[in-house]
This record gives C-alpha cells, structure tokens and sequence, in this order.
C-alpha cells in the first residue's frame, strides 16, 4: 500500500517536535514510544489518555528462535503524553490476524477481547486495548489514531463526507471515510476493507470519532499525522474567515466582570448539591473560548445534544448540565436555577439508563454532570480529584472546538438541520437517532449508552487503584508550615487528600506545600498566607482554598503561642495577645469556616489543638494555660452549636518540642537552665530541643517525647470518616501524664 512522503511539511498551526539527534539513538519500540510522547504534548494532537499509537516490529522469538512480526500498541488507559516503554501491549502480529477467523460478528466481538491475551508476546501483562485490532488490520508499518478537535470536527459534521472531499482534492490527500461503529473488532474489519478498496489512501476519517494516520517509518508517520491534522486546521479556519467572528450564534449573555469572585461564592453550594452520592472535587474555567461557547445563543442547544468523540463523553458524560442565568439575576437565583436543573440533569440521566440498560449492564452510576455551564459565569467540572476535574474540563474544552469547527465547515444556503442520513450513520443503523444542530452530529444516546456502559470500559474503571481513606476530602491545616501542622499536612496528603496549608508565614507553608507535591501531585495541594486574629484573612484563605479544590471538608488548626519574656513576666498585651490567638481566632476560623460547610451541606469536621496544660495549672504559664483552657471549653461549645453536619473535637497533647515554633533556642535554653538540665552553647537547635523533650518525657508514664507525628495521628484519627460519631471531645496525646487525669 501506498502512503504519503514528507520531508519538510508546512505548519501552520502545530510544531514539529521530532529531535534527530534524540531520535538517532533510539530502537523501534523506543522511537515508538518517542513519537507517542511528541503527539501527546500537544492537547491540539489528542486529548489526555486518548488516542492510539503503534508499530509492527521484527523481533525474535523466543520459542522458535525465527524472526516474528510484533505488535506494539498503546496499552489501556495509557496516555500517550507520558507513555514509556513499558506501558506498550505487545501481540504477535500473526496470531492477532488470525482472530478473523473466529470472528463471527457485532453480537461478539466483545468476546474477541479475551483473545488478545491468547496473543501477547513474551508474556507482556500489559493489557491490549479495544483498539488494538483497528491497528493489527491496517497493513502499514506504523499507525496514529487521533482525537485533535479539528479531525473530530470533521468527522462530525452533517456534511462531513463531502468536506473530506472537498479537503482531499484542495490538499492533494486520499483519506478515506468510515462511518459510525464503536472501537472494537467490527470496527477493524471496516477499516480493513476501507483500505483494501481504496488503494493508495493516506487515513481515514471514522465518522463522529477521530483520525487514522499512517506512515513507512517513524518519521514519515509522525510527519504524516501532524500535517493531515494541521491541515484540516488550515481548512476549517478558512471556512471560519468567511465567516466573520461571530460563533455559536452570537452573545446572547454578557460574561459578569466579577465573575471568578461569583464562581468562589457558588462553588461550595454547587460542589454540595452534586456530591449526594460521593464528594468531588472541582476545577473552574472562564477560559475565553469556554465563556464564548456558555454565553453563546446556541449554547443550550448544542450543549443538550452532548458529545460526539467516545473519549469525551467517558469523562464529561453524555451531556454536560446547562444552568439558565440571566443578566441582573444574583447568586440566589442562580441557586434556584442549579437546583431545578440538577433535578431536570438527574431524572434525564436515569431515564436515559433505563431506557438503554441491558440486563448484564453495569448498574448505574452517580446521576450527577460532571461537567456545569453557566452563562456569564464560565464552566466548573468535577472530578475524583483536581487532575481528573481538570482534565474533563480539557476534554469538554475539545469537545467545543468540536462544535464549532463542524458549525464552521456548514454551507451557507443548505439546511443544517436536514433530516437526510447523515454520513456517520451507517448501514442498519436509525438516521434519527443521530442529531444534528447547526451541522454538528452528537453521538445516538443509544451508542452513547453502549460505550459508557460497556463492560469492557467497566473492566477498566475496575482496574484502576483503590482510592484512600482521604481522596475526595479538602483538609485546611491552619499552622501547617511547621511542627504538628506540617505533620498533619504531609499525613493527610499521603491518606490522599487535597490538602490546603494555610500559615501565618506564607513562605513556611510554600515550603511545606512543596514538600507535599513530591509525595503526591502538585494539583492536590496549595498554600496560603493567613493571619487568623483576622477575619477577613480568614476569609480570603477560605476563598483560595474554594478557588483550588471547590470547597472544604475539614478544618484543622495547630497554630497558638506561648508568651514567653527574658525575665519570665508577661506584660497586659501578651496576655490579650494569647487569649487573642489560642481563643477568640478559633471561634472566629470555625465560625468563618461554618458558611462553606453550611452551603455545602456535606459532613464535615473540626479540630483544634488544646493542650494538656489546660488542666495542669503550672507557675509562670498562666496565660497560656488559661487560653487552653478556654479553647477546650470552645470545643465543647462549638460540637453543640455547629451540629448535625459539623463534627469538632480537639487533642490535648504535653509538650511538643520537636519542631515547634513557640521553642525558639532562647525559650529552650531558658528551660533547660530552669530544670538544671546541662548544655553545651556549641549544641545546635535539634539537640538542645531533643534534650528538653527527654527530660519532659521522664516526666510520664510511657517516658516518650511526644512527636509531632503522634498528634497528626490523633487529629487525622478524629477529622476522618472513621470517628464519626465523636464530637465534643479532646484526646490526650501526653505520653501518659498523670497530673493531666480527668478529675
């Protein structure tokens, strides 16, 4: 078969990546893998783990000792952008071939998925994807299969055949057009019968699902694939200059100036109605082709017909939820507005289960959008986590490129609603079920139906890693740029939460934040300057955390002071300044942190750090002892007042020297010389502080410092799901001190 040659071809919009040097050094399944990671950098190429890339390598096998054909093929649910070596299935190329032979039809081509096992190379354990064969079927040495917005905007486009020709014949190209079938065994067999009848072709279009490319070397594979996609970018964006600039219909909203302020005010209210089955995390975009698409006269239209690339409605379902919001109208409106949508969103979605579910389909899933638009506002996705929201709002991003690029290749003059077959529908197939709006054709719900429920997609859900005790959580750890509240930070992160730092020192919790990016992902945590005498810092720290993760779920504040002066008396002001501190701003951060519990409606908990000298009265302490007094009180008072939802409970630990800011080197060799404890000045700060904490440590029945990890331990214990039925409580962490006994 005959395939396009480039050696140098003319980009417009997509760069060229390939590095020879890097390439020159490089076998065939590393060139693979190469080339797979230069088409994934790019979201223009193919979306995150969309897509498909192999090669047909000679390789040795190992039984026979004769050279074989090997197939390497992307493996499933591998992502192209980061892809190695090992993330490739392999099969040999003949065994895969003879599954034709097996093969009888559409009712069980499911069943031919079991097979590809039967044909791994070596033993590889990497899973074949479903589109495995759509590869091992095209008789060319290397293949791309894509999802860029303009291959799919082509592919879905009521008068997508007749485009393709039309872009063939003004860009010299012989792609090849196959209409609608989910990825699978049946799929290849079209394809291979599409290449077979139409020698000399250079890719192949699949009606409403992306591109195939293909190439003699890596190279001219890689080369061949940017240029087609780059060029149906030329063609598209010249159907749009003829167009003049108005999209989608024109404004039929104005974006609100304030809208990022409104987006935090809305968002724990939004995140509360839709986690009724399960938390989500969310992530907000106002981008500039988002706010066109939501505040466009057709938008709701568009929108309600849902997705038409499978990678897309996977993340973003079969539609995303459109929420009506008027100019002039304020937040409570927009509240009403969520509500009457999200009921309207929740019925369709069952109906829309029952009327498709099979007996053996998987049963159904949260009814919930995981994609929101908002005239004026933007859109806000949900996901497991701020990656998996992030990226749905990326793929729903594409899946507007999609939309308009179909809009933009409709002819003037020509209905865009006809009710003719369009070119996606193919034989024996219902022509209505495909529906068309300004030229863009979705997806029938019913084949929506049969990819999102596949049991082969459910396989893979199943397959993904347990999610830990804290995924789905957005902790705040008030003091967590040092001692117990770093702890609780770097514990909480590692259990899987989203974790906000908030510090008084907004340089201390940067740091602590970058400590947690290396044990988890750098979307899972964020930092925060916070005074928390202040209300209104407390404010803004709830807004950056609203503004990162959508929400909160748990407040924890470690942060107080212990006044302290050279010559051991406590002045009028340090003495309000503690009260200050270690009383009033946890009333106030719990009754800050209230609202976005309130408007979220979800359980959620507090807990504040008292210490055990609340109940041991000491000389030369007394502000602090009184203050932690207060706040264990505080607690009790708050458990009562901010329940059912709201769960708040405290730790009483003794002394925690280790990593503590209230021990600068002053306070320690102060106490150190109070105890007659011997030191040396040329000791550093870890060693003196390790000498105080053994000497408090003698003084209890376990006769161990108490860590700045005991305390995390007990804090994350009483904030998690697992103590969800303590409240009002406070738990010692004292290493047994028994002058701290209740009494």
């Amino acid at each position: 078969m005959a395939s396009t040659t480039l050696a140098s071809p003319t980009l417009k919009f997509l760069e060229d990546r390939w590095d020879p040097a890097i390439a020159a050094g490089l076998d065939e399944p590393e060139l693979l893998r190469y080339r797979s990671n230069l088409l994934g950098s790019d979201l223009r190429i193919t979306n995150f783990a969309g897509g498909n890339t192999s090669s047909k390598v000679n390789d040795i096998d190992p039984l026979t000792g004769e050279t074989v054909k090997v197939l390497w093929v992307k493996g499933s649910g591998g992502d192209l952008g980061s892809i190695k070596r090992g993330g490739f299935a392999t099969l040999y190329q003949e065994k895969l071939l003879a599954l034709e032979k097996l093969y009888r039809g559409p009712a069980t081509e499911d069943a031919m998925v079991e097979m590809y096992a039967l044909c791994a190379f070596r033993n590889n354990p990497v899973a074949a994807s479903i589109d495995t064969p759509l590869h091992g079927f095209l008789p060319f040495p290397h293949v791309d299969h894509l999802h860029p917005d303009w291959g799919i905007a082509l592919a879905a486009s009521a008068n997508g055949l007749a485009k393709m020709e039309e872009f063939n014949r003004q860009y010299h190209h012989r792609l090849v057009w196959v209409p609608w079938q989910r990825p699978g065994f049946e799929l290849a067999m079209m394809m291979k019968r599409a290449v077979e009848e139409n020698p000399g072709c250079d890719g192949i279009v699949l009606g409403g699902h992306g591109l195939f490319t293909w190439g003699d070397t890596q190279r001219e594979c890689y080369l061949n694939t940017l240029t087609v996609i780059d060029q149906i970018g030329q063609f598209i964006a010249a159907h749009g200059e003829k167009k003049g600039s108005t999209r989608f219909g024109g404004v039929a909203v104005k974006a609100r100036p304030n809208r990022r302020e409104l987006a935090i005010e809305i968002l724990p209210f939004l995140r509360g109605r839709v986690s009724g089955q399960r938390r989500w995390i969310a992530n907000y975009s106002d981008a500039d082709d988002v706010l066109q698409f939501v505040n466009s006269a057709h938008a709701k239209d568009l929108a309600f017909l849902g997705t038409s690339c499978p990678d897309h409605f996977i993340r973003t379902k079969i539609r995303p939820m459109f929420v009506p919001w008027s100019e002039g109208q304020d937040i409570e409106a927009l509240k009403k507005q969520i509500d009457a949508s999200l009921t309207e969103y929740r019925e369709q979605y069952r109906s829309y289960y029952q009327k498709h579910a099979l007996p053996d389909s998987p049963a159904l899933r949260d009814n919930n959008p995981s994609i929101v638009l908002i005239p004026g506002l933007g859109m806000i996705s949900f996901g497991k986590n701020k990656t998996e929201a992030r990226i749905s709002s990326e793929f729903y991003t594409n899946a507007i490129h999609v939309m308009e690029g179909a809009s933009l290749l409709h002819d003037s003059g020509t209905s865009a609603d006809t009710k003719a077959a369009v070119p996606q529908c193919a034989s024996g197939m219902d022509p209505a079920s495909f529906k068309v709006y300004t030229n863009y054709v979705a997806l029938p719900l019913s084949e929506a139906f049969r990819i999102e429920y596949w049991a082969l997609e459910e396989a893979k859900i199943r397959r993904q890693p347990a999610e830990k005790e804290l995924s789905r959580y957005i902790v705040v750890v008030v003091g967590g740029g040092s001692g117990i509240g770093r702890e609780v930070a770097l514990l909480a992160a590692a259990r899987g939460a989203h974790v906000m730092i908030a510090d008084r020192e907004g340089s201390a919790a940067a740091s602590v934040a970058g400590e947690l990016a290396k044990v988890t992902s750098k979307e899972f945590v964020a930092s925060t300057a916070v005074d928390i005498r202040s209300r209104e810092a407390i404010r803004e720290a709830i807004k950056a955390t609203v503004a990162s993760f959508g929400g909160a779920d748990i407040l924890i504040n470690t942060a107080a002071m212990f006044p302290s002066s050279p010559d051991g008396v406590i002045t009028e002001a340090q003495w309000a300044a503690t009260l200050d501190v270690n009383v009033t701003a946890n009333y106030l951060l719990a009754d800050e942190f209230a609202k976005p519990f309130s408007a979220q409606g979800l359980d959620a908990s507090i807990v504040l750090t008292s210490s055990a000298n609340a109940v041991v009265p000491k000389r030369g302490s007394e502000a602090y002892d009184v203050s932690k007094a207060a706040l264990s009180h505080l607690v009790r008072e708050l458990a009562i007042g901010l329940s059912p939802k709201v769960r708040v409970n405290g730790i009483s630990p003794a002394t925690v020297v280790k990593g503590s800011t209230m021990f600068p080197r002053d306070r320690v060799r102060a106490s150190l010389a109070k105890y007659g404890i011997a030191f040396e000045e040329s000791m550093n700060d870890d060693e003196l502080r390790n000498l105080l904490a053994g000497f408090y440590a003698q003084r209890t029945l376990t006769h161990q410092p108490i860590d700045p990890a005991d305390c995390a331990e007990a804090i994350l214990f009483l904030a998690s799901p697992r103590s969800r039925c303590t409240t009002g409580h406070l738990i010692p962490v004292d290493g047994g001190l028994a002058e701290a006994f209740l009494r």
